[in-house]
């Protein structure tokens, strides 16, 4: 997701929190090196390799995925850039759906995340572009007015973030699923636009969650690399009240960024976060207005040739949908 438009406007400066985090991370670099060399020798299924830098070091989280859920998630999406960050305008586009919670599971009768719901947050909607009118409309976060949504953002070639979200969030479902849990999407691309930052941050509440994770791409200059993940700041203003789940929040965040390291060998962002992979936000409306533990993901820089390589990559996609995941089963584990 670009930092241009309602939810992402330019961070901050902030002093980082290294604390317990940053020191954690020395520990994971013999790991991330060893994965990162596991997945040069793979290859990578996109037909476009990357020459990804070695990883910098993240903290390690526990509560790790058993093995078995480590399965390849089934997928549509062929890994090509076929998609484009200003297609052509159509006549036709899917109608909105009515319900509020766009897709869910049921439990599975087994697992160690029985009895749990997680909300998965697939950033924007192909179609948004579509519906400039619907996604311009303001809405309130809390701390001010912000639009609907917006188109979000896609690597120079074409392939969008809408489309790079809805794979990651399939997979992840996928994952979940497997371990028990009851996973709910705010949209799974049955809507014509949306829905709104501030009905996605309703889906998660109205189903109390126990973790919600959004899911995107950023947009920013080349050069820039790397994930990093958004956590909410302490913020009590008008709907707006975090600061019953920030703490929570944190904690879903920073195994999340540790895990991420692990499964991906990425390194955290290079220009936000101060190398710690987690900047603290009051900007953002889906995070603002949630009641329930929630973050954003930022999986890399669609417009960094070299991040759009693993983001376009099937095989990276497998991965980062596994990272979050495990990030999220430590969570909930405790």
């Amino acid at each position: 997701m670009s930092y241009v438009g309602p939810d992402f406007d330019p961070p901050q400066p902030r002093r980082s929190r290294r604390g317990p985090l940053t020191v954690a991370l020395a520990a994971l670099v013999p790991g991330a090196l060893a994965g990162y060399v596991v997945w040069q020798a793979v290859g990578d299924d996109s037909g476009g390799g990357s020459d990804r830098a070695v990883p910098a070091s993240s903290s390690s989280a526990p509560g790790s995925v058993s093995p078995s859920s480590r399965a390849s998630a089934s997928t549509t999406d062929d890994a090509k850039p076929s998609d484009s960050s200003t297609p052509a305008p159509s006549s036709s586009s899917s109608s909105s759906s009515s319900s509020s919670s766009s897709s869910s599971s049921k439990p599975a009768a087994s697992g160690s995340l029985k009895g749990k719901v997680i909300v998965i947050d697939p950033g924007h909607n192909p179609d948004n572009f579509r519906h400039t009118s619907e996604i311009n409309r303001k809405v309130n976060i809390g701390t001010n007015w912000k639009e609907c949504d917006t188109t979000g953002t896609s690597t120079n070639a074409g392939y969008t973030e809408a489309r790079f979200t809805l794979d990651v969030a399939h997979r992840m479902r996928a994952i979940l699923e497997k371990q028990g849990a009851t996973v709910k999407l705010t949209q799974d691309g049955d809507r014509s636009f949306g829905p709104c930052v501030d009905e996605r941050a309703r889906i998660g509440n109205t189903a109390h969650a126990d973790a919600v994770v959004s899911l995107h791409a950023d947009g920013s200059t080349v050069g820039n690399r790397g994930f990093h993940v958004i956590l909410p700041a302490s913020v009590h203003a008008g709907a707006a009240d975090t600061r019953p789940i920030a703490a929570s929040s944190r904690d879903l965040g920073e195994r999340i960024a540790g895990l991420f390291v692990r499964e991906t060998g990425s390194a955290p962002s290079n220009y936000v976060g101060d190398g710690t992979g987690l900047v603290v936000r009051k900007d953002l409306g889906g995070l603002n207005l949630s009641t329930v533990p929630k973050v954003f993901i930022e999986c890399g820089n669609m417009r960094d040739t070299k991040d759009a390589a693993l983001l376009t990559s099937g095989a990276w996609r497998e991965k980062a949908a596994r990272g979050i995941s495990e990030g999220i089963v430590g969570f909930l584990h405790g």
